[in-house]
Formats: C-alpha cells, sequence, structure tokens
C-alpha cells in the first residue's frame, strides 16, 4: 500500500503500523496528493491511504485521480474530522472508506484489510457526518433513482440498512437472516446498480432519495 500524509511523523507512525502486520506491506510513500498520483501509476500498490488536507494537490484531487483508471487501487481516506468538511465530497471523489485518524491501529489495519479485499467502510461518526451533510442541504433525488426499480424488496431493505450504517452482521441480526445471505443480497444489489461498494451504495440511497436524512426511509 500507498501512505499519504504530509505530516513526516505521523506518516511515519502508519507506516510502522502498516509494516508490523504479516500480511500487510508499504511499497512508498508520500507527503503530497501530486506525488501520491505519481506513486499509485508507478507502484504495484491495492491500497491507498490518503490524507485530505495537503499543500499543492489536496487528497480529494489526488483521490479522484488516482481511482479514475478501472484498475487503480483504492483509497482509503484518513481525516481529523472536526477539522475537514469534506466527508461526501471524498466519497463522491471515490474513495472507498473514510476513517478517523484517531482510530485505534486494530481499527485501521481491519480497514485497510476490508478496503484491500473490495469492500467499502466508513467509520460510524463519519455516516452520522454524512447524514448531517444531507440534512444541512442534500442533494435533489436524482435520476439514478429509476435503477432502484431493479431491485428486490429484500434488496431496497438491505441497502436502507447499509445506507444507515450497519455491517453484514447487524444487517443480519435486525432481518433475522444468515450474515452469508446478507452478503449474496449486498453483492446482488451492487450489481444491479453497477456501483463498487457499499460506501457508493450509502450515497445513492441519499441522492435517490431512498433514504432521508436521521436514517428515515422515503415512502
Amino acid at each position: 500500500m500507498i501512505v499519504v500524509d504530509d505530516q513526516a511523523v505521523v506518516r511515519a507512525g502508519f507506516v510502522a503500523i502498516v509494516d508490523a502486520e504479516p500480511d500487510l506491506t508499504v511499497v512508498a510513500e508520500a507527503g503530497d496528493g501530486a506525488t501520491a498520483v505519481s506513486l499509485a501509476s508507478a507502484e504495484n500498490a491495492d491500497v491507498v491511504l490518503m490524507d485530505i488536507r495537503m499543500p499543492g494537490m489536496d487528497g480529494l484531487t489526488a483521490t479522484r485521480l488516482v481511482t479514475a483508471p478501472a484498475d487503480g487501487p483504492r483509497v482509503l481516506v484518513l481525516t481529523t474530522f472536526d477539522l475537514d468538511e469534506y466527508v461526501y465530497e471524498a466519497l463522491r471523489a471515490g474513495a472507498s472508506g473514510f476513517l478517523l485518524k484517531d482510530a485505534r491501529p486494530e481499527e485501521l489495519l481491519s480497514a485497510i484489510r476490508v478496503v484491500a479485499a473490495g469492500d467499502g467502510i466508513l467509520a460510524p461518526a463519519v455516516t452520522r457526518r454524512l447524514i448531517d451533510t444531507f440534512a444541512r442541504g442534500a442533494p435533489p433525488p436524482t435520476a439514478a433513482g429509476g435503477l432502484l426499480g431493479r431491485l428486490t424488496q429484500r434488496e431496497r431493505e438491505v441497502l436502507l440498512k447499509i445506507a444507515t450504517g450497519l455491517s453484514n452482521a447487524e444487517i443480519g441480526a435486525e432481518l433475522g437472516v444468515t450474515t452469508g445471505t446478507v452478503k449474496s443480497h449486498v453483492n446482488a444489489l451492487l450489481s444491479k446498480l453497477g456501483l463498487r461498494d457499499r460506501v457508493q451504495a450509502t450515497i445513492l440511497a441519499y441522492e435517490t432519495g431512498l433514504i432521508s436524512p436521521g436514517g428515515i426511509p422515503r415512502g
């Protein structure tokens, strides 16, 4: 993976945490977005751990460029949260996950593995931030709302649960089905909607008006 942060000490800390794991390896580091984009195209990395606020090219622009190629690495964004107002923009830019910089090392490592495996992840506080963003003035429902007609009733239910930040296990408990069944529903709805992961699914649920700010289903 590639670690991107403009603070050398912070970057070194992330590198140390990651490199201590037998299944994870840092192949490159960057202190700004432009260098991150260059390294992403040159290195064989599956995940880029991306800071947002950096000199020159910021993490949002870098995320958009890094994830543009179909075979590009996936991006896990790290933020100080209280300072950054970019949750929605980062996810729209193509980030597969959003995690707070004060997350415990085991949470960071888990998030990296989830993103590397092709899934998406949002810290619970970030999910609340995303909801708050829409509460302050959500974009109107988009034409993509017609895509929802492709889903079965159970797939719509699962999408609603995803949009409120629940894990597969939590969704299974609420719906009375196994985690494996939930995973099958998630894979099916992502395929039908042409989405990469549950992060994009969450965005679509709000953009189409399927769910309102505060996690309340509409209609």
